[in-house]
């Protein structure tokens, strides 16, 4: 849960275990989730909390006197607020019990919480401190207090706490912890995330109960079959078992980071993106394995009217359909051949401690609940990297299965060592802005995305993972080394602008190198498989490759189709199909330039003279840049028309 609070306090700007941060809890030290979360800074200012007996106020907290006691109390087995050092609480704070006929207000409570009455009852107190503007609230106690201003008490079903419940566009805390289940409605949630709060869920936020479960049964699973071959004593198990507990927690950790920045990247792009959510729900609901009505998700109308007002999904909606979208990969996958895949079952190990995969492999590879472990592996490790609607978008685009998806998804990361760009970025966390972080990873996830459709469309079913990896990823490293080097024009300039503006926001050189060329890197691909076809080196086919771009400006087009508004679903598979034929008709014209009989042998005059030799062609090209350029407005025959254009050009090379 911490992980998540941390999380939307750095997108904001502030680190927490460095920044005095005020906190309302709800809950006592003596609760598992809310005492380890109040103890995981020291620099919070505990201003308030409440259990089922006491209300404990500290208006000016000392943040690191009060994370002492704090600790004192956690120690003292079956603690209350009453043991709390009073001597240590603030002026015109103190504790309170909830059965008191009145609580006077003192002048810093009126301050702190903002609250104008010179006395309350214990309720109305409590009412106003969830109201109160502080940074977080956490909660790790038992109850419902927020719901939404549309439901009635009666819906919510926590009578004890109707008297305190306030709704979820009432609340002032900037961000909300949810350590404890059931704390708010999900309708109050999402009224509060439109309201410009930031939380999750419950079941997000404390998904590392469960996780943790998960990997002791998978673990222990493991020892004990070796256990059981002769491999290893029950003594032997059980201390490997004790030894393992922090790798464990660090798998748990890693995967709540996860999940909790997948979140935020799919929360950036919500509104664009509406089309493509409500694609997904209608895919889940016809298939049976999703009631929008039952998880609170908006309908279709509601959608419209959130488009309308620059809206898109909350996180607390998101964070209902990752679960989704994940339960839903996983059974496809499950029901594939892709767990049997010798390369991509090697996921497995990802589920378990670095130690053990070493030790172990052999038996890992037996474990009798293979084939779950795998899919759950690369389901959550496809959504979390790629999105939410990544498997939806492609099956539809390429009509290929989710299990086909998944695969290329492999090839594609392992290929463009997705996984180290991708931590290089993590370790910035508070040493450049947030929002940068989540720029440089939406890049990596555009890569991703439209290179795993390049296998899928040119692949279409032979893809063999261990294969391709092994074929591509030597050459596209060797490629992508040298990339600055290969572009020329127009494209080079772009790409050096990229470069020098994440340098000087603070991106190492070598993180900013692959990152400013993710366009360009995705190429990579259709250059290999020219090099394939026409047996030349393949710097030589990427020289070609480049400098056809440059003199059909090639570049530029792409953008404009890469930038054309999507309005329906229709103009989305067009405009995938444009980037499609561009790319076949940019190698189709490289391999002929490659190819001629009687070209020079500089590649750069080899381009020259293909294009003079089919000036007519080349000019009517020219002509149809020049009147897009001219164009007021996107208009998606006009790019029908310049595809057929550049195909002319790309098949007279073929005759």
């Amino acid at each position: 849960g911490w992980v998540s609070v941390q999380r939307h306090f750095r997108e904001r700007g502030i680190d927490v275990q460095q920044d005095h941060t005020t906190v309302i809890g709800i809950g006592d030290m003596a609760g598992d989730v809310f005492g380890n979360g109040l103890l995981l800074s020291d620099k919070l200012q505990m201003v308030a909390a409440f259990n089922h007996m006491h209300i404990f106020i500290d208006p000016n907290p000392d943040a690191a006197t009060s994370f002492v006691e704090r600790q004192r109390l956690f120690d003292l087995p079956r603690s209350s607020w009453a043991d709390y050092d009073s001597t240590l609480i603030s002026a015109g704070g103190g504790i309170f019990l909830r059965s008191a006929k009145s609580i006077a207000i003192s002048a810093e409570m009126q301050a702190r919480f903002d609250i104008s009455a010179n006395k309350l009852a214990p309720t109305e107190l409590l009412h106003a401190l969830l109201k109160a503007p502080v940074d977080l609230l956490w909660n790790g106690g038992i109850g419902t207090y927020v719901k939404s201003s549309k439901e009635s008490h009666a819906d919510v079903g926590d009578k004890a706490n109707d008297a305190l419940r306030v709704d979820g566009r009432e609340l002032r805390a900037k961000v909300v912890g949810e350590g404890g289940n059931l704390g708010m409605t999900q309708l109050g949630r999402v009224e509060y995330g439109l309201n410009g709060g930031a939380s999750n869920t419950d079941f997000i936020d404390n998904a590392g109960g469960v996780d943790c479960s998960d990997h002791e049964v998978n673990i222990k699973i493991l020892l004990n079959e070796i256990v059981a071959a002769g491999d290893m004593t029950g003594k032997q198990r059980n201390k490997l078992l004790a030894e393992m507990t922090d790798a464990v927690g660090g798998l748990v950790l890693g995967n709540n980071y996860k999940q909790t920045q997948a979140l935020s990247l799919a929360e950036r792009r919500a509104r664009e993106r509406l089309g493509e959510y409500k694609r997904l729900m209608a895919a889940l609901e016809s298939a049976g394995k999703l009631d929008r009505g039952l998880e609170f998700l908006p309908s279709d109308e509601e959608l419209n009217e959130r488009a309308a007002n620059g809206r898109g999904l909350t996180r607390p909606e998101l964070s209902v359909l990752i679960s989704y979208s994940k339960i839903d990969l996983k059974e496809s996958l499950l029901k594939s051949l892709v767990p049997d895949d010798d390369y991509l079952a090697r996921e497995m190990e990802t589920a378990f401690p670095p130690l053990l995969a070493k030790k172990f492999g052999e038996p890992m590879r037996r474990h009798r609940l293979k084939r779950e472990i795998v899919s759950t592996q690369i389901a959550n490790d496809l959504v979390n990297h790629m999105g939410i609607t990544f498997v939806q978008r492609l099956k539809e685009s390429t009509g290929m299965s989710a299990a086909n998806v998944a695969g290329a998804y492999v090839i594609v990361r392992d290929v463009f060592r997705l996984p180290h760009w991708w931590q290089q970025i993590e370790a910035l966390d508070y040493k450049v802005p947030a929002e940068l972080q989540l720029q440089l990873m939406d890049e990596l996830m555009r890569l991703g995305r439209r290179a795993t459709r390049w296998f899928l469309r040119s692949r279409r079913n032979e893809l063999d993972a261990a294969r391709d990896v092994a074929h591509f990823a030597p050459r596209v490293e060797a490629l992508a080394l040298r990339l600055d080097e290969l572009l020329e024009g127009p494209a080079r300039e772009q790409w050096l602008a990229r470069f020098q503006a994440y340098v000087e926001a603070g991106v190492p050189e070598v993180l900013a190198r692959v990152v400013a060329g993710t366009s360009h890197l995705y190429t990579l691909l259709p250059i290999i498989e020219a090099s394939d076809v026409t047996g030349q080196e393949p710097d030589q086919v990427a020289a070609a490759y480049f400098a056809v771009g440059g003199a059909l400006e090639l570049s530029w087009y792409l953008q404009q189709i890469t930038s054309l508004t999507v309005e329906n679903n229709w103009q989305a598979l067009a405009r995938e199909a444009f980037r499609d034929d561009l790319d076949w008709q940019q190698r189709a014209i490289t391999v002929s330039v490659l190819q001629m009989v009687e070209g020079p042998a500089d590649i750069e005059a080899r381009v020259v003279v293909w294009l003079e030799q089919r000036r007519r062609l080349v000019e009517r090209w020219k002509t149809m840049l020049g009147e897009l350029r001219a164009a007021t407005g996107t208009d998606y025959a006009m790019y029908s028309v310049a595809n057929r254009e550049l195909m002319d050009l790309a098949q007279s090379g073929q005759a």
